[in-house]
């Protein structure tokens, strides 16, 4: 009997249209395995919330360049605990500055990745971080 496959649902939410990134985890979580969904460019929080819902995903991760990263962050936190998904592992990765990411952890992102982090540690750090 094989393991079952750890899910990871990939989502760019707002009007961000840079996707190549979001597209490199991608291809890195499946090849180490990963059961992965990527959702697209320009998803709202609450499409967001209803796909990880969907496939249950045992990994939300967020790709955000645009400089939106805490409100979207925080309307998708709300939303996650309004729909049961608050025992979900939340990252986010993209333009995060340093004076950002402890506000993110607080709302309950686990791992922040920002521009730059290499694919092996996200690897490395869903495997951890996933019960």
């Amino acid at each position: 009997m094989s393991e079952r496959k750890i899910k990871v649902l990939l989502a760019k939410p707002g009007l961000d249209g840079h996707d190549v990134g979001a597209k490199v985890v991608v291809h890195a979580l499946l090849r180490a395995g990963f059961d992965v969904v990527y959702t697209g460019l320009r998803q709202t929080p609450e499409a967001i919330v209803k796909a990880a819902r969907d496939v249950d995903a045992d990994v939300i991760g967020l790709s955000i360049l645009s400089g939106s990263h805490i409100p979207l962050c925080r309307r998708l936190r709300d939303l996650m605990f309004d729909h049961g998904l608050h025992d979900k592992l939340w990252i986010v990765g993209g333009n995060i500055p340093e004076t950002d990411r402890m506000v993110l952890r607080q709302l309950g992102y686990r791992g922040i990745f920002p521009t730059g982090s290499r694919t092996d540690d996200i690897v490395a750090f869903i495997r951890e971080n996933v019960r």
